[in-house]
């Protein structure tokens, strides 16, 4: 039977040693009522192995509730940031990017559990030629706040692999910085990986079409790799299409400990040690 793309999919078989979400937005997984059941998917996800997220925000609202989430749940930590594709629209919200990064660089330090600035980064997929330059400058403005406030940079890189490290190369990286949802080959894995990046592989990496991220994160030291859902976004196999949640991670790390012939728990202790690394520390 055929599950519609609003329904769960089924609970997966708990990982023998806990992993952290280090990409998930709550808010926007909302049930059919518009509901954010924030407890029952925190509840979800320990039962399975995954007893921590951190939660990102990609605009003000979002910032803003990611702040609040993580000062209320102990699971939690937060990153905040405007998302590439948000930094273009600002005008139609009647604000610009100088008061909007104003109230990120505030929402960053509001909190010790604010972990990351991100995600920011570059769209060249859902942004055209006339958003690129405010996107360009948005990002320039978050690897500096990064910088400044010694957060963890969370970068978002849809089809802007070379403009992305142009501008990292440009800046200077932060001492802590994570490709979120990498999306290339091993080729641009090892670039990242020279300039000291944290490689967090999603549920894609479980699609039958992704082979060169496969072998991305085969060359990837398991030192320097992480796991997340982007929920609801990026479903794993088998039941892509449908609504993620961090209760699915279990099925990447999976297919991950798989295609690098990684002994499973083994995998699950490294990816939290280097989540924790990745982050600043314990919560």
């Amino acid at each position: 039977m055929s599950r519609g793309p609003g329904e769960r999919p089924p609970v997966p078989d708990p990982l023998p040693a806990p992993v952290v979400d280090n990409h998930c937005h709550l808010d926007i997984a909302r049930d059919p009522d518009g509901e954010v059941d924030v407890p029952a998917a925190l509840a979800a996800a320990a039962a399975v192995g995954v007893p921590r997220i951190v939660q990102i925000g990609c605009d003000l609202r979002g910032a803003r509730w990611a702040v609040e989430a993580a000062a209320t749940y102990d699971a939690l930590v937060a990153g905040v940031a405007l998302h590439p594709n948000e930094a273009p629209r600002l005008a139609e919200q009647g604000t610009d990017l100088d008061t909007a990064m104003a109230e990120i660089e505030a929402l960053a330090g509001a909190h010790p559990k604010v972990r990351a600035v991100g995600e920011t980064g570059l769209d060249h997929f859902r942004t055209g030629e006339e958003g690129r330059a405010v996107q360009v400058e948005s990002f320039r403005r978050h690897v500096d706040l990064a910088k400044r406030l010694d957060k963890t940079l969370v970068i978002h890189d849809r089809d802007a692999h070379d403009e992305v490290l142009r501008v990292l190369d440009e800046e200077g990286t932060p001492d802590r910085w994570v490709m979120h949802c990498f999306s290339g080959d091993a080729a641009f894995a090892r670039a990242c990986l020279d300039r000291g990046a944290y490689l967090s592989f999603a549920g894609t990496v479980t699609f039958k079409n992704a082979q060169p991220l496969r072998d991305a994160l085969v060359v990837t030291p398991r030192d320097r790799v992480l796991v997340e859902t982007d929920a609801p976004y990026l479903t794993p196999h088998p039941h892509r299409g449908q609504v993620n949640a961090s209760y699915l991670v279990p099925l990447t790390v999976r297919a991950m400990a798989e295609v690098r012939g990684d002994d499973l728990e083994t995998l699950c202790v490294a990816l939290d040690a280097t989540t924790e690394e990745a982050f600043g520390g314990p919560w």
